[in-house]
Formats: structure tokens, sequence, C-alpha cells
């Protein structure tokens, strides 16, 4: 594969997962009753949550904002010294590291979803398998290359 291909197939996803998840973030916002999802409050009953709004404030800002951003990132590599102070991997790109915590924190966000509302949903699996390809994508040798600090 080449690296061009590569790199649109990560931001592919990214922008998948950024743009369904300010979709239904914004909607848990709009209507923290859940009853545009049709989503009844008693799914909460063991969750710290009374209504939809914080995890709809969370869902939208950091895996529907922040892919969005990184997207962005990704496409210009503008250089942050306050960001770069979070890259683990300062032998890459910040943006390519923050792809990598994205997905992790996808896969917690999944995870604790399914704690909470004490059920597996497919859309748990859907979501598990793209965090899964955003880091399998990401960790390609290509990708890796592309966003390589060159010191």
């Amino acid at each position: 594969m080449k690296t061009k291909a590569a790199r649109s197939i990560l931001i592919i996803l990214l922008t998948l997962l950024g743009l369904g998840a300010i979709f239904g973030g914004g909607v848990l916002i709009i209507s923290p009753s859940g009853a545009l999802f049709k989503m009844p409050l008693y799914l909460l009953n063991n969750s710290p949550f009374n209504n939809y709004l914080i995890p709809g404030i969370i869902l939208f800002s950091v895996l529907g904002l922040a892919p969005i951003l990184l997207v962005w990132a990704l496409l210009k590599k503008p250089k942050y010294k306050l960001v770069e102070l979070l890259n683990f991997y300062k032998d890459m790109y910040w943006a390519w590291t923050f792809c990598i915590y994205l997905a992790f924190a996808l896969i917690i966000w999944i995870q604790v979803e399914m704690f909470y509302l004490q059920s597996v949903h497919w859309s748990h699996t859907l979501y598990m398998l793209l965090a899964i390809a955003i880091i399998f994508v990401a960790l390609l040798p290509q990708v890796r290359k592309r966003y390589e600090n060159k010191h």
C-alpha cells in the first residue's frame, strides 16, 4: 500500500469517528433526556449520570471534535509546543501520537459504556473495530514514515 493511500485511510477513519460522535454527542446535548435517540433514562441507572448531557459533551468533544482536529493536523502539520509536551513518541509528529491516544480513548469509552449499561450493543463492536483499525493503520510502516519527526 502506498503512503498516500494509507494516510487517506487513517484520515477517513478519523473523519468517520469524528462526524459520528459530533452527531451523537450533539443529539445528546440537545436532548439530555435521550428522547431524540429513544434512549430511556433508566439506562443510566448504574452510571453516575442523571441524564445524557455530560456523556454527550464528552462524546462531542473528545471523540467528535478531537478526531476532526487531528485530521486537520495530519494534513497541515502545524507545530504546537504545548501538545508536544504530551507526545510520548518524540520521534513521531504529535498528531500521529494523538491518533493512538484517541483510539485508546475510544476503547475506554466503549468499555465504560458497556459497564454502565451492563449490556453490549452491535455498535460497541463496530466502534471497537474502528478503534483497532485506527491503531492498525497508524502503525503501518508507510504511515509512521510519513509522520516521523526529522531531527
